[in-house]
């Protein structure tokens, strides 16, 4: 009977769909950092997962091949799928991620992860509080996407520390942007579904804008570690 309410108020039930999103990125973001620190602090885990490049570039294409199917089907999956799916994609994207905890120091990696925090706390607050329709973003926010992904291959062969930097300032600004865009994007799914959205409809929402907030901190996160992390010795 509570959630029923809460679903027939359009308001109400916007602000519970971001709570619910927030809910579950964050569960999201703390299973990807207990598993990191936790191969990262395991001396037989990191030879075994970097040792062995079958294993090392099959969770990276792993990651790429769920996150993509995620996005496209789970609308069309039940609800236990789709909370498996995302709680896999974190599981995976924690273990990519340990190489990280490996290369930077833990006092880089706490502060950037505060100041993505921040940033992104900044551009949430911005996109649910502003009057401006963000939605004209986002042919720009995907044409931006493309061009650093073509710039980091490049830059892969150049080996160029100023074209690193670049990449890395602009991908801050672009994942700020991408924030903002997709937090007024889940606040207009109200609108999309209407009053006759259901339970399994709600869930698989909360866990859609979750994953994509979720992947907007991790890279938002990335690069501003890029820019100001200290590297080990």
């Amino acid at each position: 009977m509570e959630r029923a309410q809460v679903l027939s108020n359009p308001q109400v039930r916007e602000m519970s769909i971001l709570k619910n999103v927030y809910v579950w990125m964050s569960a999201g973001l703390a299973l990807t950092g207990v598993i990191a620190l936790g191969v990262a602090s395991n001396p037989v885990l990191v030879s075994r997962f970097i040792g062995n490049p079958v294993l090392f570039f099959g969770a990276i294409i792993g990651e790429f091949a769920l996150v993509w199917y995620l996005s496209a089907r789970i609308m069309t999956m039940s609800t236990r799928a789709a909370t498996l799916g995302f709680a896999g994609y974190a599981a995976l994207n924690g273990l990519t991620l340990s190489v990280i905890l490996l290369a930077y120091t833990g006092q880089s990696v706490a502060q950037a992860f505060f100041v993505t925090a921040g940033t992104f706390a900044a551009m949430s607050l911005y996109a649910v509080t502003t009057r401006r329709d963000l939605s004209s973003w986002g042919s720009y926010l995907f044409m931006g996407i493309i061009g650093i992904i073509i710039a980091s291959v490049v830059n892969m062969f150049l080996q160029s520390a100023m074209m690193s930097y670049l990449i890395s300032y602009i991908g801050v600004g672009l994942f700020m942007a991408l924030t903002a865009y997709d937090t007024q994007q889940i606040k207009r799914w109200n609108d999309s579904f209407g009053n006759g959205m259901n339970e399994a409809q709600y869930m698989k929402l909360s866990i859609l804008g979750a994953l994509k907030l979720y992947l907007d901190f991790i890279n938002l996160f990335l690069f501003i570690l890029r820019i100001f992390g200290g590297r080990r010795n």
